[in-house]
Order: structure tokens, then sequence, then C-alpha cells
């Protein structure tokens, strides 16, 4: 009880210091991290530059997801909702959003449509998305229709894992084979402030329910934000050591309304830094061209541990990712303002070889890269909540 109520204390001193953080200046913090016993964050250094070598070459059924730069983009994200049971910081603004309206919304025989042209023309993973996707009443039924899809693999999911332990059994049931469940701090009383709501000890249940269930590994994904939950980075890692967890560090990201900061950054570098100084036998896994993590095993853990780098060391070459917003729009790139409406066209009577020339036009106009760091933070963009996660 006593370490718990330090940190605690410890926090409370300093979530001032992040709520106010200010300024743009990233060299300093940039320097200042690569000085931090650099050695290993320069040995385990990646760059997606070259991978377009080893990327597919041709889609087999069709190249309309296939970009101008050669990346075949065989994974779609799929948003099911904008609504939350949650009102985490880096994702909603403090004043909230202007929902989109229901019927605005695509159904679940338009998502059903649309994600079987995706996977007819090469889509092989499909990960449903948020707002948060448990709350939407029909997520049994979209489950079961969407892993029945003759060509999709896998059926994944990103939950903020509040009502997940009740409807997983069944979830399981209905073909969902992969699981994230997002947390961001094991102190229930950080979990309020940044969620603005209760449900740490339900989180923490979802996590064991998924671990029951045979979910191997659980994918933990957690935002680490500098003054708030970044002196808790090897209390994440030890929750590897005897279950089948995989944790997954993400840097901050900008998006609309999340008041990012680059003082709230916590750079991959001082990430591996930290957990390299703490940990024994960290070593490198050799990534899929297409992945987006940078993993690790540590010696003598079950599980595994992951660092995602889209603002420090970005992926973009290998990008494979491709989202259905809840509202119907497309986005082929996580940071890039360009949407193309998909609901108009299907509600407007368009056949599927049509909507197939206009998702394989989106894809053609896809850039190479996402902007730069500090060019990501001006860019125009929705809030996390629309997007996805």
């Amino acid at each position: 009880m006593r370490p718990c109520i330090s940190k605690i204390v410890r926090w409370r001193h300093s979530h001032r210091n992040f709520c106010s953080a200010n300024g743009t200046n990233i060299s300093p913090i940039l320097h200042k991290s690569s000085q931090i016993d650099g050695t290993m964050s320069k040995m385990y250094a990646t760059s997606c530059d070259t991978v377009l070598a080893d990327a597919p070459k041709a889609n087999p059924v069709s190249d309309i997801l296939t970009d101008s730069f050669g990346r075949l983009h065989t994974y779609l994200r799929i948003s099911l909702t904008e609504r939350c049971n949650l009102r985490c910081m880096y994702c909603m603004p403090a004043e909230g959003v202007d929902l989109t309206p229901n019927p605005q919304l695509l159904s679940l025989n338009e998502i059903v449509r649309l994600a079987n042209l995706f996977v007819s023309s090469g889509v092989t993973k499909i990960r449903l998305t948020g707002g948060e996707p448990t709350i939407r009443r029909d997520i049994e039924e979209i489950c079961l229709q969407l892993s029945n899809l003759s060509g999709l693999k896998t059926l994944a999911m990103t939950t903020n894992g509040i009502v997940l332990a009740n409807k997983l059994p069944r979830l399981r049931e209905c073909g969902l084979s992969l699981l994230n469940i997002s947390l961001d701090t094991l102190v229930p009383a950080k979990f309020e402030f940044m969620t603005r709501r209760k449900g740490h000890e339900r989180v923490m249940k979802s996590i064991d329910a998924a671990i029951q269930l045979g979910y191997n590994p659980v994918k933990v994904n957690c935002v680490v934000m500098r003054g708030f939950n970044d002196d808790e980075i090897c209390d994440f890692v030890e929750l590897t050591r005897e279950r089948p967890i995989n944790v997954r560090f993400i840097e901050f990201m900008p998006f609309d309304g999340n008041v990012w900061n680059v003082k709230k950054l916590v750079p991959y570098s001082e990430m591996l830094d930290i957990v390299g100084k703490k940990f024994t036998g960290l070593q490198r896994i050799q990534d899929h061209p297409t992945e987006t993590a940078k993993n690790f095993r540590i010696d003598g853990h079950q599980g595994t541990v992951s660092f995602i780098t889209s603002m420090t060391e970005h992926f973009c070459a290998g990008c494979n990712r491709l989202r259905l917003l809840a509202d119907g729009n497309f986005k082929v790139c996580l940071f890039g303002p360009s949407e193309v409406s998909l609901k108009d066209p299907l509600r407007s009577g368009v056949d599927d070889n049509e909507l197939k020339e206009i998702i394989g036009a989106a894809v053609k106009r896809k850039k190479a890269a996402h902007a730069g760091m500090l060019d990501i933070a001006k860019t125009p963009n929705r809030p996390m909540i629309h997007i996805g996660g």
C-alpha cells in the first residue's frame, strides 16, 4: 500500500507541470534524450526507408489497394462509432466534440458491404475501433459477419476494456481473434484524472478475462506522456513477466483538441533506455516490414514489450494501413487531413465497381510519408475520437 500511496503523491505533485507545459522547441528534448545512455537506442534504431524492397509487389486479387509507391494495403481499420464511455485527454477535447448523428453513421450492412469490397481486393486483417467499439449494440453481429468474409485472416479490436469482460466470451465465439486494450496508468487515481471517469478495476478485469480466454498475446496500449505516466514505464514492463501480455508504449501524438505539446513527448530512445537499464536481456525481435511497432523480448518474461514511434521514427515506407471512419469517410493516412466519402456514393446507389474505383483513386493519392513532427502538430486533423484508434 505504501508504494502505491507514494506514487499518487508524487504524481499529484508533478501533474501540474504536465498540464501547463508549453513551448514548441523540439531540439533540446531530442538532444537530451539522445544523451541518456544512447548506445542502446542506437543499437536498436531502425528505419523503414528500405522496406519497400521487401514489400509485396502485387495483389493477386486487385491492384486498387497498391499506391503509387508500391505499398500494398492489406490492413483496414474500421471505426464503428464516435461515442465512448471514457473521456481520455489525448483523444477527446475537454469541452467534448460534436458527434455525427446516428443516421449519418454507417449501418451494419454498409460496414459489411464496404469491408467485403476491401477484403475481396486484398485486405486480410480488419481492426475494429471507435470511439469505443464495444458500446455499439450490434457489435457481436458485426464481428460474426466480418469474421465470415472469405479471405479475411484476422479480426482484431482496440478497446478501452470498460465493458469488455462480460462481452468477450461471445465476441470470441463470433470470430474476434486479436485484442488490444488501452491502459495508460496502473494507478487508479491517475486513471480517473486521465479518462475523467472511473473504471480502472474493470479494465484490469478485462485484461485478466482476455488471458483466461486464451488471447495470446493480450496487447496493452499505453500512451506515454511526460510528467504523467513516464514514471510507470518499468511497472508496465513488469506486467509481461509472468503473463502473455505485449505492452505497447506509444509516443504521444497530436490531434485536434488534445493540447499536444512537445514537452509532453517521451521519445522512443528515452523509453528504451529506461527499460534497458532496469531489465537485463532485452532483445529485439525481427519485425515484419509492415510492422508499426519495434518489438522486444526480455529474458525470463513470458510477454513482450513494444514501442510505437510515430513521432520520432516514422514507419511510413512500410505502411499497409487504411481507415474507414464511422461516418463513412475513407482516410489513407492517420496524420493526413485528406478524406473521401464512401457512404455518400454507396447511399446514392453506385455499384461495387464504382466504389472500388473511388477507393483505388484515394489510395493512389497517398503520400510517401506524413509530415515531420512539428508539421504534424500544425496540420489540421480531426480529434482522435472521430478518426478511430
